[in-house]
């Protein structure tokens, strides 16, 4: 103690060094769970109407493997897609555990513009999920601005935590990604 009475300017030197260490420690964790849409980016919020009205948030979801899939009804693409996305979800919703998350969930975002070619091409496809959401704005979808989404199909996984795992997903891709997160 005499010593650091004797040096007063090195006793304030190491005290401002530690608080600059624990500020980049604060930095550091903060970076790592950032808002965003790159990989390993927290998912950005989305809350939109179900087919019914209801809002539905992405976050509710929270704790589930989840896949957001950017589709419409009048996208071949995205209907060749759906028979895919059905079986996934039947192979993995069905599971307690898949991974560390507790089960799997598809919150599919549709780009359409018109609510009754959106509803019919959810039964006509068998999308059984309850999880559909729309805007109804087209390429205007406030969801597909968010996540910069400029081609459908398109398909984001996100893990447990809401954390961004694989981007861009169509076909075999995705079966790979949720096996990929399940062995990790």
């Amino acid at each position: 103690m005499t010593y650091l009475k004797k040096r007063p300017l090195l006793f304030i030197l190491i005290a401002a060094f530690a608080m600059m260490g624990l500020g980049f420690v604060a930095n550091s964790t903060s970076e790592q769970s950032r808002v965003g849409t790159r990989i390993g980016d927290i998912a950005p919020e989305l809350e939109f109407p179900s087919p019914d009205g209801k809002k539905i948030k992405l976050s509710s979801l929270r704790g589930k493997l989840v896949l957001i899939d950017f589709w419409a009804s009048w996208c071949q693409p995205c209907r060749v897609e759906n028979p895919n996305l059905v079986k996934l979800y039947d192979k993995y919703n069905g599971q307690k555990k898949v991974g560390n998350a507790k089960g799997f969930e598809i919150y599919s975002v549709s780009l359409d513009q018109d609510h009754s070619r959106w509803v019919a091409a959810i039964e006509q496809d068998g999308l059984r999920w309850k999880t559909h959401v729309s805007d109804l704005k087209f390429w205007k979808s406030e969801a597909a601005r968010i996540y910069g989404v400029g081609s459908i199909p398109n398909a984001i996984l996100i893990d447990e935590n809401g954390v961004i795992i694989g981007k861009g997903l169509r076909g075999p891709a995705i079966e790979m990604a949720i096996r990929n997160y399940i062995n990790q």
